[in-house]
């Protein structure tokens, strides 16, 4: 039996799944590493920590599964969006990994936005002006950092890191690219406008390709290692947020990705770019004819992670006793609250948030709050605005791209029937939830499948994705948010001009 290795490189750890040519799962490792968050909005992680994770990933995954070199067909690779390293002439790093969740470039973000000239570069980039993209980390960089950005002689994110430590290439995929911020969606080259206003050259950043560009020639030490052939092919891949809507299946017109992992998302596949000319959705290349529009949110499973450690204490001492996940005792807990948390809404943006607001200083807020409410009505009501806050990402995209006709959902939520049915009771559609496993690894594995002709097309996915369950609207649930959705827009709109001064105050307070 052949196999292919599909690597994911997240925010906090690498999972390295072992496909057969199927897409069955034979083999899985998850890596952890910390991110770095010692100052305000900062989010780093260590590159060397991160590229360790993927050598012991790809080999305890070959050890357990007792994989011989000649099995592996491929490693294929997905990856979290928007990271940048900066690097000296010999390729090594001036600094740690500035992620999507650093938010020390707002500044410079609305600064640009502001100038007229970010709608410009977005509407050529498709990538939304906000301190998660590298465009405006490079502004930090310059204008903060000058003594890193006046040596820096190479820019690039972890996934061409990892490649340039383990094959000496120095390339990036189209699709990573476009999420940086600097890369025109129209003629698929770095956008001159862009590197004008960063200050840096095309020769700084590595050589394009496509997502089913694949090179070998491994480093014979590293090769030895993982327990890899020296000549396997090392596919490029693409971003995990593309890959996962490939993962799930949701590549055809009007199929829409929602997910919920740390953070959360909510994309659907066109054959071309598209812009928003509000600014709101981003444009993100898969493949050829193939685009990804949709809108990320920060404020995903890490909201009830919160909830969880701040305020259910008690739950968690009990869930542990009983030997059981915490978040499913939390989730029967919230369950005995009635849709809608009797009136409570909660604005779920404790880091901020990307889409569909844009705003880095956005803050979490519960409204409505009277004294028959208890912990477990406050819990309902965080869980739901998760959901609100996907739901009005929805509806931005649907004036970009035309109502959904159908969502696949996944990420860790898709564990909870609460959850999935609370997706399908807000957004008022079927809810399929797919039994692939771990959605982006597997597109990164699909998409070796097609870089080595084992499939020409991803037709195929219908199969791989293997058995699926829909969850249906309930009337009498659709029917209470109906009446709050409104007020949570509303409110969201009235609370925008607030937040850029409870943000100052604690920046300033706050220690």
């Amino acid at each position: 039996m052949e196999f292919i290795i599909g690597v994911d490189l997240g925010t906090t750890s690498t999972k390295v799944v072992l496909f057969d040519l199927d897409g069955q799962v034979h083999g899985y490792v998850n890596k952890l590493y910390p991110l770095y968050q010692e100052l305000p909005d900062m989010a780093e992680e260590d590159p060397e920590e991160i590229f360790q994770a993927v050598l012991d990933g790809i080999r305890e995954v070959v050890q357990k599964t007792n994989q011989q070199t000649d099995s592996i067909r491929a490693v294929s690779f997905s990856s979290a969006m928007h990271s940048l390293i900066a690097l000296d002439r010999e390729f090594k790093p001036l600094t740690r990994v500035l992620t999507w969740a650093d938010n020390r470039a707002e500044h410079y973000a609305n600064e640009l936005k502001a100038s007229g000239i970010g709608q410009e570069i977005y509407a050529k980039t498709g990538t939304p002006i906000h301190p998660m993209s590298p465009l405006a980390k490079l502004l930090w960089l310059k204008a903060e950092k000058a003594d890193i950005y006046n040596i820096t002689a190479h820019y690039m994110g972890i996934k061409e890191y990892i490649f340039y430590r383990l094959l000496h290439v120095n390339k990036v995929d189209y699709s990573i690219a476009n999420a940086m911020g600097l890369f025109n969606i129209f003629n698929l080259d770095w956008d001159e406008q862009a590197l004008a206003v960063t200050g840096i050259s095309r020769e700084q950043l590595p050589k394009l390709v496509a997502p089913t560009e694949y090179v070998t020639g491994l480093q014979p030490d590293l090769a030895k290692f993982m327990g890899l052939a020296q000549d396997v092919p090392f596919v490029f891949g693409a971003s995990d947020g593309t890959l996962s809507n490939l993962g799930v299946n949701a590549i055809k017109p009007g199929v829409v990705a929602v997910t919920i992992g740390t953070s959360g998302a909510v994309r659907v596949v066109t054959n071309k770019p598209v812009i928003d000319p509000k600014g709101r959705t981003f444009t993100y290349y898969l493949d050829e004819g193939m685009w990804v529009v949709g809108g990320p949110v920060n404020n995903g499973g890490v909201v009830f992670r919160w909830a969880r450690d701040n305020m259910f204490d008690a739950e968690k001492s009990t869930a542990k006793l009983l030997n059981m996940d915490a978040y499913d005792l939390l989730t029967k807990v919230a369950d005995k609250v009635p849709a809608g948390a009797d009136g409570l809404i909660f604005h779920p943006y404790l880091g901020g948030e990307r889409a569909p607001i844009w705003d880095a200083n956005a803050r979490g807020s519960f409204f409505g709050l009277t004294q028959n409410h208890t912990r477990a009505h406050m819990l309902r009501a965080v869980l739901e605005g998760i959901v609100y806050n996907l739901y009005s990402v929805t509806l931005a995209l649907e004036e970009v791209v035309g109502k959904p006709n159908s969502i696949q959902a996944t990420g860790g939520f898709a564990r909870s029937a609460l959850w999935r049915q609370m997706l399908a009771d807000i957004f008022e559609q079927p809810v399929t939830i797919p039994d692939s496993f771990e959605s982006s690894a597997l597109g990164a594995a699909v998409v070796a499948m097609k870089a080595l002709g084992i499939i020409d097309s991803y037709d195929i996915m219908a199969k791989v994705i293997g058995t699926t369950k829909t969850y249906q609207p309930n009337p009498e649930n659709y029917e209470a948010y109906r009446d709050l959705m409104p007020i949570y827009i509303r409110l969201d709109r009235q609370l925008e001009s607030e937040y850029e001064a409870i943000a100052d105050y604690q920046r300033k307070h706050i220690k």
